[in-house]
């Protein structure tokens, strides 16, 4: 607590935007994932959905370039999450470089800025050293309640702490 009263708001102790508290939140949902009626995943990449596509007219973000807050390219889009129950797009599917081998993080659609004719997606809510931090799958074709919620804490935590001049007032 960031006072000694009681409801005195919590002051993250240790990597902000992973630490679980203001912005960076996410709630202990169950880690299974959201369900169709039938009994199907809810959400699930379009390479496991032959049925569905990007609409023509829309931008297809797949092989576009990955650019954060810094204006620092990072990865690359690979897929595209769709929400079937209410045919919206819902994460952005990215291949990372690391150290050793490429890892894949979700981005949440609420996140992205397309630039089309650069064929480019930037991320504003992170900085490139953020991105290695993202929240993983335990399955590659699977988001779980519990792993949305991580996942959207820790963008939201970005838009406050990615740099300590967020945190700061305007005025």
């Amino acid at each position: 607590p960031m006072a000694k009263f009681p409801g005195a708001p919590l002051v993250p102790t240790g990597n902000p935007i992973a630490d679980g508290v203001g912005p960076a939140a996410y709630a202990e949902r169950a880690d299974v994932p959201d369900r169709l009626f039938s009994g199907e995943p809810r959400i699930l990449p379009l390479r496991a959905l032959p049925a569905f596509h990007v609409a023509e007219r829309d931008p297809d973000p797949r092989g576009m370039a990955l650019f954060a807050g810094d204006r620092e390219a990072v990865g690359t889009i690979v897929d595209v999450w769709v929400d079937r129950a209410e045919y919206v797009i819902r994460y952005l599917e990215a291949e990372i470089p690391g150290a050793g081998s490429p890892r894949r993080v979700m981005i949440p659609m609420g996140f992205a800025r397309f630039e089309p004719r650069r064929r480019r997606v930037i991320v504003d809510a992170l900085y490139a050293k953020h991105f290695p931090g993202v929240p993983a799958l335990a399955h590659p074709d699977r988001i779980t309640l519990l792993e949305e919620d991580k996942v959207m804490g820790y963008f939201g935590g970005g838009l406050l702490y990615a740099a300590p001049r967020r945190a700061e007032p305007i005025v």
